[in-house]
């Protein structure tokens, strides 16, 4: 499991997830080796419900009203997670970090991942850097990594909508 050591990787699966949530174990397996994750175990029903919990959890973190309240929810997850970082080369692919205990399940892994590449993402890239994208009807979550930090949508698809509204909403008031 190589996650970008700034948050990066960890934010962007939490968010994938918790805007498509996986419908069963096998989803949720797949979905964290295609973001990287070595799997060590099978993983059950049971990790996908505690995933499901955890991403409930982090939502809240996204949602909080400011940032005090955002790192009391997130040290909340933090001291739940109660993780320790070690090195490992378990697959042979070279020596990284691991926020947790190889004998842990998925379910355990992933809060633990999400706890700490969220932590991390946010003291290293400011705590205004997760949020729900700007289009009032679109509640997709995008941790900004831009290099400016100003970030609004989470797609570009997203940034023209809300640019021809606004265009057609000068428009209009200009013809009034």
């Amino acid at each position: 499991m190589h996650l970008n050591p700034y948050g990066a990787d960890a934010v962007n699966l939490a968010a994938d997830l918790a805007n498509r949530p996986p419908v069963d174990a096998e989803e949720l397996a797949d979905r964290c080796r295609a973001a990287g994750l070595v799997l060590e175990r099978p993983v059950t029903s049971g990790d996908l419900a505690r995933t499901l919990d955890a991403l409930e959890a982090w939502e809240k973190v996204v949602d909080a009203a400011d940032e005090h309240e955002r790192a009391e929810l997130l040290n909340r997850m933090l001291a739940e997670a109660a993780a320790f970082p070690r090195m490992t080369n378990h697959s042979g692919s070279g020596w990284h970090l691991h926020y947790r205990d190889d004998r842990k399940p998925l379910a355990a892994v992933l809060f633990s991942l999400i706890s700490v590449g969220t932590a991390l993402h946010l003291a290293g890239r400011g705590m205004h850097r997760l949020r729900r994208c700007a289009v009032t009807e679109c509640t997709t979550i995008f941790a900004d990594t831009s290099r400016t930090g100003r970030q609004r949508y989470c797609s570009q698809l997203c940034a023209n909508r809300d640019a021809v509204r606004r265009h057609r909403a000068r428009s209009t008031a200009t013809a009034s």
